[in-house]
């Protein structure tokens, strides 16, 4: 099955919506990994790292992870954490390319060049086919905490021999950029049969545009129970085509800087470049046809009911709650208060307390009790 070459052209605004993402998941991962691990190496893998740049330009991803990592420059002293960053780009003369615009970036740029000089920023180059540098360079994934980029227009690589072994990693996120779309043109072909569990009728059965949700929700069945391992999607819109980013962490701090990340692209669904969910409609209904729950809403109810019906009692089963549906804790915290207000509930604190630092770093946790 032949590749997109996505570097022989400017790149789309599918594409540009990838890195974008991409680049926005590395300025919240870098700081809180970097502040959690002093004297310790941190590595970032762009295991399809293209030219640097497109044709007209546009940053790719290395260029992004370096403007992330420029960004932290005083982090980075201060913490002595090692930022170390394998850039890995298969065809030779991308490859070259890639490491002149790169080593260009660095030597232009007196923080980063700084960073370099004092060993704690540096740069692996490979020229490696994906299925032969992943199994070298796993030892050190195991070791370190890790950020995998993988961007490849194939679907081999979501193969059991590769989704069950990031199962494993406890310090490891990872940001998967696949065309969901093959999966309809090709699903039946002996080589993705060969490679992947994926049933394609249950595929067939939702509507086009949830596609890579469907392939989404398979992918987490595969997942071992054992594993902490939690899968997120993103969809992207490009034409008549869908597109996405399959997200996966086994830390629930990394969960939430990608919730933040996606909602950032887009306030209606957090999960999407476009209305999947017809929300701008819902939203437009008046009174004399009646009103649709959005995304939001949908979510807010399902809370309430869930608090009132006490399966839900303290902050923490509401945040891990949250996290389960893809939701930021604003939208948790929200209906929780409106409850308060309401008199329907109280708690003993200023506010709800759904969030990471609450519930998990300072690990207060408060009850919400039903009010007679």
């Amino acid at each position: 099955m032949a590749t997109i070459d996505l570097h022989q052209k400017p790149f789309d605004d599918a594409t540009i919506t990838k890195l974008e993402i991409f680049e926005n998941y590395a300025k919240e991962w870098l700081p809180t990994f970097i502040m959690s691990y002093p004297n310790k190496d941190l590595w970032i893998f762009d295991f399809f790292a293209g030219t640097g740049y497109d044709m007209v330009g546009v940053p790719g991803s290395p260029i992004r992870i370096l403007r992330q990592i420029k960004n932290q420059t005083g982090n980075i002293f201060k913490q002595k954490t090692r930022i170390r960053v394998c850039f890995n780009e298969f065809d030779k003369s991308k490859f070259e390319q890639l490491k002149s615009s790169t080593e260009n970036f660095i030597t232009t740029d007196n923080e980063l060049e700084r960073l370099c000089n004092n060993n704690l920023l540096l740069i692996e180059y490979r020229d490696s086919d994906f299925a032969e540098l992943f199994p070298k360079t796993l030892s050190t994934i195991q070791k370190n905490p890790s950020l995998l980029y993988l961007d490849q227009n194939g679907m081999k690589f979501l193969a059991d021999n590769y989704l069950l072994t990031l199962a494993k990693l406890p310090t490891t996120d990872f940001l998967y950029y696949l065309s969901s779309s093959y999966f309809v043109r090709f699903g039946d072909t002996i080589p993705f049969k060969t490679n992947l569990k994926i049933d394609m009728e249950r595929i067939k059965d939702n509507p086009y545009k949830y596609i890579h949700k469907s392939i989404l929700e398979q992918l987490r069945e595969r997942i071992p129970v054992y594993s902490k391992l939690k899968l997120y999607p993103f969809t992207i819109k490009k034409g008549r085509n869908i597109y996405g980013i399959i997200f996966g962490a086994s830390h629930l701090r990394a969960v939430d800087k990608f919730l933040k990340t996606a909602w950032d692209k887009n306030n209606l669904n957090g999960e999407a470049n476009f209305d999947i969910e017809d929300d701008s409609y819902k939203q437009q209904l008046d009174l004399f046809e009646g009103h649709l729950p959005t995304k939001i809403d949908t979510f807010q109810n399902n809370l309430k009911d869930l608090i009132l019906y006490r399966e839900i009692t303290t902050n923490k089963e509401a945040y891990d709650y949250t996290l389960e549906q893809g939701h930021l804790d604003k939208h948790a915290n929200d209906i929780i208060k409106k409850m308060k207000n309401e008199g329907l509930i109280k708690y003993d604190a200023k506010s709800p307390m759904v969030n990471y630092e609450q519930v998990y770093k300072n690990k207060k946790i408060i009850e919400y009790y039903l009010m007679p």
